[in-house]
């Protein structure tokens, strides 16, 4: 009987992200694929896409209390309702950062995400790195980011599983009061929504 390292795809990265890479490579020098083409696809999903569901939910929950209560206490009716929840989104908590608290989102096992809201995680959030330091000193990678937490101010560190997934409700930027939903969203970024970010002020 053969072993699996008689099968070809044994051959193959053992690391998804390497073989992904090994794909590429692969699409690359045969002229099927352009390198520039793909890391544009990637930035439109994983920066403005994606994002943008998350930055709507925001706007929404800042502009209407009734709607911010409900995402606060179970989102998932709502989520289903916006066809929001999908694959990497079926279950999830909305945590809302305040002028006591600043939340932030990691997934210490992998890299779980809200793909549905967020689109694709970014690289730092798969890395090894972020997964290992925003535990033991999230206020030093918060800054690294450069948000710098007040001493008085609490960082709670949420982990993403499998099960459960969460995303941060940044706090609504002053100077917005009367502004509608959608000028609201483009103050809402990715990051602010994983808690390695904030809002974006408005500009004068």
């Amino acid at each position: 009987m053969p072993h699996d390292h008689d099968h070809p795809h044994s051959l193959l990265p053992p690391d998804p992200a390497l073989r992904v890479k090994a794909l590429e490579t692969i699409l690359t020098e045969k002229g099927l694929v352009d390198p520039a083409t793909l890391d544009e696809i990637i930035d439109t999903y994983q920066n403005r896409i994606g994002p943008k569901n998350g930055a709507g939910v925001v706007a929404r929950m800042w502009h209407d209390p009734a709607f911010r209560d409900a995402m606060l206490s179970d989102p998932m009716p709502m989520l289903r309702e916006l066809d929001l929840y999908g694959r990497q989104g079926e279950h999830m908590v909305f945590v809302e950062n305040t002028d006591a608290v600043h939340n932030v989102v990691v997934c210490t096992l992998c890299s779980c995400y809200p793909w549905p809201l967020l689109g694709i995680p970014p690289g730092w959030y798969k890395s090894d790195a972020y997964r290992a330091r925003i535990v033991r000193e999230p206020r030093a990678v918060l800054a690294e980011f450069g948000v710098d937490i007040p001493k008085g101010k609490k960082v709670r560190v949420w982990d993403s599983t499998a099960e459960m997934r969460y995303l941060v409700v940044p706090q609504r930027p002053e100077g917005t009061d009367g502004w509608g939903q959608d000028a609201l969203a483009e103050l809402v970024t990715r990051d602010s929504m994983i808690g390695t970010g904030l809002a974006m002020v408005p500009t004068p």
